[in-house]
């Protein structure tokens, strides 16, 4: 049996990596080429690459700076921010990204996951669906880096972006983002369960045993996370870690 994958979820913002809670408060962690090289060293299962600027600023992907990042990972390595064409599309494939995520144009333009999916293979493209209670407690996609509501569904869009071709779907809690409370399991196997393609858990995680519950009740493929393995201890200073291989098989 194949272990669910771990995934180390990195945020992009300019130049830099930060860490947000609910998509807010952004704390700067590093330089993106470094904390590239030190998850190579620990040999991570595949790293996620997110800039939270792109969209929000009106503009598409730092492909200088990825290329520079691309050439240090030797590891699967995923990217999403402000993907908007297929010539955005063809230009990460041909530096080195394996998976492109895509998310407010997953919304705004439905048509490019099926266009990349043609070009790349499902293999390559990427759901990623932000998602946050609204005041009656009903779930809520949101896009533009969790500024703008579009009243639909988180299940029924992804049941749509796997029909269009997505061969992994992101489901990415605001409410628990480096709350490190746990995921939203709920939230995630209501996904899980109506999808054929693998679901990635985002969102909340504070330890190993959150990571467990997710796969196991939340019936998620992988798991991402953020801060357990780029803080340590109750201040949340930057310590860059990830579990020993004989860790991850204790848990999940």
């Amino acid at each position: 049996m194949i272990r669910p994958r771990v995934i180390p979820a990195l945020l992009l913002r300019g130049q830099g990596l930060v860490k947000t809670v609910k998509f807010k408060e952004p704390k700067y962690l590093g330089d993106p080429i470094n904390m590239v090289r030190i998850f190579n060293d620990k040999e991570v299962d595949e790293l996620v690459l997110l800039d939270i600027t792109a969209t929000p600023e009106n503009r598409g992907p730092q492909f200088d700076l990825l290329k520079n990042i691309t050439s240090e990972a030797f590891i699967p390595l995923a990217y999403g921010g402000g993907i908007r064409s297929m010539d955005d599309v063809k230009k990460l494939l041909s530096i080195g990204i394996e998976k492109l995520i895509m998310n407010t144009s997953a919304v705004e333009n439905v048509s490019l996951i099926r266009e990349t999916a043609d070009h790349a293979g499902s293999q390559a493209v990427v759901a990623s669906i932000d998602v946050k209670k609204n005041f009656l407690g009903k779930y809520e996609v949101l896009t533009r880096c969790g500024q703008k509501k579009t009243g639909l569904d988180p299940v029924k869009h992804a049941v749509e972006m796997e029909l269009m071709g997505a061969g992994e779907i992101i489901i990415n809690s605001i409410d628990r983002d480096g709350t490190m409370q746990g995921y939203d399991v709920e939230l995630v196997r209501r996904v899980a369960d109506v999808v054929q393609v693998p679901v990635v858990a985002c969102g909340g995680a504070g330890n190993l045993s959150h990571v467990s519950e997710v796969i196991k009740q939340g019936h998620a493929s992988a798991a991402a996370a953020g801060s357990i393995f780029v803080f340590q201890g109750p201040l949340r200073g930057v310590l860059i870690s990830y579990p020993t291989p004989k860790e991850l098989k204790e848990f999940i």
